[in-house]
């Protein structure tokens, strides 16, 4: 019973990791002005992301030191989803 919540557990923080990648990917690419939020869909996709990501990466950035514009909440965030997925495949046998 318990390999079906661990398998859970595990793809739960890769669709976590795909959000967090496509955030980061997002904001670049409106920084950039590649895109615009003022198309309704871009929008509506930034939103989702940000609500989705931001109570992770707030705390994150309140503790990381100011590099300059430069953000390295996600590069935390997608080392610990790799830990936890980590621990999840060795130490937690499906």
């Amino acid at each position: 019973m318990v390999a079906p919540v661990q398998w859970l557990l595990y793809n739960i923080l890769q669709i976590y990791f795909v959000f967090v990648i496509a955030n980061v990917i997002l904001s670049w690419l409106v920084a950039f002005n590649v895109i615009n939020t003022r198309n309704q869909f871009v929008y509506m996709v930034g939103n989702f992301l940000h609500k989705v990501t931001e109570p992770v990466m707030a705390p994150i950035r309140r503790v990381l030191p100011a590099m300059g514009g430069l953000d390295l909440s996600p590069i935390v965030v997608l080392l610990g989803i790799g830990f936890l997925q980590l621990m999840i495949l060795r130490y937690i046998h499906f």
